[in-house]
């Protein structure tokens, strides 16, 4: 396989994977603790499709218009959101992107209207959950990388927390593509690139603290004190980057593991498969789940749509 074939296939494997990990997470939003095996026999015994939710759908958006332009313009992709939730707005979408969507397509700017919905901004997950387009995009330019999350982000979630959680995702999808296949994931190499771009203080000392998380993951209740499991960028990026990095050579253990810690499990097992996919490439997501994944021929073509743009653009 060449270098080519190789990213292409991490391309796949991490969109493919952000919706599987969505999918799978849906099945237990909101529920408490499980085991990775009970979350695995919930996904195998069922012969149903694997629905995604606004996760993917706001995801498959973002990669739309970053293919669309080119690269990232904020008027576009807003746009692009608005018009996506109008044909399918039963994604589960929360109560604020709407009202924000709705602020959009009356003609208030892209880059302040969540901020007359939220007053100081929104630190909730949603930006980051969407991000992984930018992270694959801009993966060797992480300036650019940085501001395109950071604008993306203010589309619905202008709060520096949510901001700088979108940011860190797209630099965990970014490192995660680009490991040498070849050699074994360096958790402390991979915490330690993330620590230098922390910049608030909440994002340092939990960023920090994965490295000795990993001595303890199967002490649920420990990670989940630590790192949280809620629907705020803060509670959610790092357990997702956590749940990636105790199980790196594993996309399927990454995602029930996600999973298993309860919460917001759609979104912190979509953002942690994103990330395993990215590393591993789509020949390591379970087949059986693939096939059951809607709209998974539309994800993998944006997939490779956004490798030849990224690859084009060296």
């Amino acid at each position: 396989m060449t270098d080519s074939e190789t990213m292409a296939g991490r391309f796949s494997g991490c969109l493919l994977g952000a919706a599987l990990g969505d999918a799978v997470g849906a099945r237990r939003e909101g529920g408490g603790m499980g085991t990775e095996r009970e979350i695995a026999a919930l996904i195998d015994s069922s012969t149903l499709p694997l629905t995604y939710t606004d996760d993917t759908h706001m995801t498959i958006g973002v990669a739309e218009s970053l293919i669309d332009c080119g690269g990232f313009d904020g008027a576009h992709m807003a746009q692009r959101f608005v018009s996506n939730y109008s044909s399918e707005p039963w994604r589960g979408y929360g109560p604020g992107p709407p009202r924000v969507f709705r602020l959009i397509r009356d003609g208030e700017p892209w880059d302040t209207a969540a901020n007359h919905i939220y007053r100081g901004g929104s630190f909730g997950n949603g930006a980051a959950m969407r991000v992984a387009p930018v992270g694959l995009l801009f993966r060797n330019r992480p300036g650019e990388l940085q501001r395109a999350a950071r604008l993306s982000s203010l589309i619905t979630h202008s709060h520096v927390l949510g901001i700088e959680g979108a940011v860190l995702q797209a630099l965990a999808v970014a490192r995660a593509v680009d490991q040498d296949p070849g050699r074994q994931l360096d958790a402390a190499a991979f915490v330690s690139h993330l620590l230098t771009f922390a910049t608030e203080d909440i994002y340092h000392s939990k960023i920090d603290s994965l490295s000795s998380l990993l001595e303890h993951p199967d002490d649920r209740r420990l990670v989940i004190g630590e790192l949280g499991h809620g629907i705020e960028a803060f509670s959610s990026v790092p357990t997702a980057i956590f749940s990636f990095l105790s199980h790196p050579g594993d996309f399927a253990a990454t995602v029930t593991y996600a999973v298993s810690l309860g919460g917001d499990t759609d979104t912190i097992a979509s953002m942690a498969g994103a990330i395993a996919g990215a590393c591993l490439g789509v020949d390591a997501l379970p087949v059986k789940w693939l096939a059951r994944l809607e709209n998974r021929d539309y994800i993998a073509n944006l997939a490779g749509r956004l490798w030849q743009l990224a690859s084009a653009t060296l």
